[in-house]
């Protein structure tokens, strides 16, 4: 029998509304950045899951008014599928669900001078439905899911514009939903930016001639966005707690030469920078060498620094697959990731997709992160995307979901021993969803798996897989019993 989690912890699942909702086209829903990116098949991909787009590919997306060749569009039907899939997250006994809101269901061109009642009424009933059962909703406010009028009329989040019309989604969100959700996340994996601009900020490469400048540009842009909707959700919702979202990278020196060292600490810190700013509330002092030295020059706006000393988040929520390695000599063999990579190291397995499988990380990420920032963290992604197979009894035994689960369990129990405040964890796809980078669905995350290939054909009917009952036993024992 394992130890027990402390009392009130947040079990649950994490989707975003992109991989999950489809409906792309209904409710009054504007086209949004993720319902432009292509299904990628596996041999015709170059290694770089970045979501890199073109103005070609973009306005090909654009005059496709169809499914097309766009498996976000369809997602996996929670839009019409939300009461099934919640009365099964309800019977696994999820104390927390994290969703995304998104963005153009509410405003479907991001600048609109009033929301989209439907889009706001789909929400009212989702979060009825997750409350019925006892299920705190912790809502991500962006997912990768921008409005693409945005892009353009204003090139993205490059136009300081952005900020003011993302604070008015915040404010009609807080003031509708204040009775029902008090767990809110601003953006997730803000990081992101640095390698998808696209899918995080509505870049695109070939609209600017200094993408460097323009990545940072946008990012202080979102900090400041994040900070007023700190600030705004306090004042509207008095006793919720909003945090910001990281990709979290630990990072690894590939050996003790010290320049393998100092390269993992500077890889370290272009990491911890996003927290830096949203929890320390201010630029590091690492950041300002490294604009200077990169040619980069940030316009800021006259209480800028005031606005993001005064609103930091209440806590840090992040995601954590898998762990990197780093040398500042010649590079090896790469393991690859989502949007970030590393050295492959030898110490690890890894998954059906390459990603390296490291759960002693997560507590020793754990453990980092509470020794810099001394806020509650949470755990709000953490799975394995796995093929899985049907077998002749029509079930799926996945023992491998399982085993990463149980061992990662275990490693974030030990972080809670060592002093780490936990608030909760919520499994990435705890339902089988689209991938964000490929749009594929058979790289499988979930509980529960979804009849539909990576062309949209299937039935989309919902099955327990194998894990289904054993995260089941693991709520129900609030961590106790890993074994099922």
């Amino acid at each position: 029998m394992f130890k027990e989690f402390p009392e009130g912890f947040l079990w649950g699942g994490a989707t975003a509304a992109n991989q999950l909702e489809g409906g792309f086209n209904l409710g009054g829903k504007g086209l949004s950045t993720s319902d432009m990116i292509p299904y990628i098949p596996k041999e015709e991909r170059d290694g770089d899951n970045s979501v890199h787009i073109t103005s070609e590919q973009y306005n090909q997306a654009l005059n496709d008014p169809t499914n097309g060749n766009y498996p976000k569009r369809w997602g996996v039907d929670f839009y019409h599928r939300y009461k099934e899939d919640i009365a099964l997250f309800g019977e696994m006994g999820f104390k927390s669900f994290r969703l995304s809101i998104s963005w153009p269901r509410i405003f479907p061109n991001g600048d609109d001078l009033t929301p989209n009642e439907e889009g706001l009424a789909f929400y009212d009933a989702v979060f009825d439905e997750l409350l019925k059962y006892n299920i705190e909703p912790v809502v991500t406010l962006s997912h990768y899911e921008m409005p693409v009028a945005l892009i353009e009329r204003y090139n993205g989040w490059t136009d300081r514009r952005l900020v003011d019309f993302f604070v008015k989604y915040a404010e009609t969100v807080f003031n509708r939903y204040k009775n029902k959700v008090k767990y809110w996340l601003t953006f997730n994996e803000i990081n992101a930016i640095a390698l998808a601009p696209y899918n995080a900020g509505g870049l695109l490469h070939d609209r600017h001639e200094n993408m460097e400048q323009s990545i940072y540009q946008a990012l202080h842009h979102q900090f400041i966005a994040s900070a007023l909707t700190v600030k705004a959700c306090r004042e509207i919702i008095p006793g919720a707690q909003i945090g910001c979202m990281l990709a979290r990278l630990e990072t690894y020196p590939e050996t003790c030469n010290p320049e393998d060292v100092l390269k993992t600490l500077q890889a370290e810190q272009m990491n911890f920078f996003y927290t830096d700013v949203q929890v320390r509330g201010k630029y590091p002092n690492y950041m300002n060498r490294f604009f200077k030295e990169n040619g980069i020059s940030l316009h800021l706006e006259p209480g800028d620094e005031e606005i993001l000393l005064e609103n930091t988040v209440d806590f840090i929520s992040f995601s954590y697959y898998m762990s990197l390695v780093e040398s500042a000599g010649p590079q090896g063999e790469r393991a690859p990731g989502n949007l970030f990579s590393g050295l492959k190291n030898p110490y690890l397995e890894s998954s059906d997709w390459g990603w390296q499988i490291d759960p002693i990380g997560l507590r020793v990420t754990l453990n980092k992160l509470y020794d810099r920032y001394q806020v509650p963290l949470f755990v709000v992604e953490n799975g394995l995307g796995a093929i899985d197979t049907i077998n002749e009894n029509g079930q799926i035994e996945d023992d491998y979901r399982i085993d990463y689960l149980r061992k990662h369990f275990i490693q974030m129990r030990e972080a809670i021993e060592d002093g780490v405040e936990v608030m909760g964890y919520t499994s990435w796809g705890c339902i089988d969803i689209i991938s964000v980078s490929t749009s594929e669905v058979s790289k499988r995350y979930g509980f529960i798996y979804v009849d539909v290939d990576d062309l949209g054909q299937g039935t989309f009917e919902r099955s327990k897989k194998k894990s289904f009952n054993w995260y089941k036993e693991v709520i129900k024992s609030n961590g106790t019993n890993l074994d099922g």
